[in-house]
């Protein structure tokens, strides 16, 4: 899967509102075109109080070729918690495209996850890494945080659509491996996503709250209230199920407003909590 569609899901996550005990924000993927400098500053200017990073954003205008992962030295991990600091904005987690093919690589990424005091690792590790990455989550206490992409008819191979499946892949896993889930993705597979979190209850750690045009693949995203998702319902199962995590608000189609797009879909929350 590339870097455009992992990145839907990816994302600094700015949590501005709590609802219910849940954290609620902004996924900084919404602020992609711009560098993570400047997309903690667009999560301030929404009300952010946390922010989820995505480990391909470019760090900042000052430094357009340094990229914020696990490779990023010292001096520049030091430079981005002092931004965040600054902005009285704390990362709580980030999506990764790729968990690394030897046990040195998802190490690395664990001990640079825990460094910058992240909570959980966002993304789709594969499964015969399961094992390695198991470890890695017990021995720095970071969560998985496994994502759904849509269902795509073109990819029959495919399966993180399906919460049984999902649910399946968990079974006697670390309680820390958990879900990511994408409520964009659910409608774009076609299914509710009220069900969905039902059936992979105790196992959500975080979730991207999306609104979308159709219940169909590669349908695009609107604000909160303007398409066919139900997210007034979604966020009372996610508080009947006593969910505490961070809820993101994401935008896979950026808008030139985006900003405003943003902030309406927090103020939506607001109203419904």
């Amino acid at each position: 899967m590339n870097k455009a569609v992992c990145c839907a899901v990816a994302g600094w996550l700015a949590v501005s509102v709590c609802a219910g005990g849940m954290e609620v924000g902004v996924c900084a993927y919404s602020f992609r075109k711009v560098t993570a400098f400047e997309a903690i500053d667009k999560a301030k200017a929404c009300g952010a109080e946390v922010i989820e990073l995505f480990f391909w954003q470019k760090l900042s205008p000052e430094h357009p070729d340094v990229t914020v992962n696990q490779h990023l030295d010292d001096v520049r991990l030091a430079a981005l918690k002092a931004k965040l600091e600054a902005s009285g904005l704390k990362a709580v987690n980030a999506y990764v495209a790729d968990f690394g093919k030897t046990d040195e690589e998802t190490r690395k990424l664990f001990a640079f996850a825990k460094k910058l005091g992240l909570r959980g690792l966002t993304g789709e590790p594969p499964v015969d890494r399961f094992d390695v990455v198991e470890r890695m989550v017990k021995e720095y206490d970071v969560q998985l945080c496994f994502h759904n992409h849509a269902k795509n008819s073109d990819k029959p191979q495919y399966r993180n659509w399906d919460p049984d499946y999902l649910m399946g892949l968990m079974k006697g896993r670390d309680p820390r491996m958990g879900f990511s889930v994408d409520t964009g993705h659910i409608y774009r597979s076609g299914m509710d996503p009220v069900a969905y979190l039902q059936t992979v209850k105790g196992r959500i750690h975080s979730v991207h709250l999306k609104d979308v045009k159709e219940a169909k693949y590669g349908s695009p995203d609107l604000v909160y209230g303007q398409g066919v998702g139900n997210i007034p319902a979604v966020l009372e199962e996610l508080k009947k199920q006593g969910f505490n995590g961070h809820v993101g608000v994401e935008f896979d189609t950026v808008s030139p407003q985006v900003e405003q797009d943003v902030k309406q879909c927090l103020d939506f929350i607001r109203r419904h909590k």
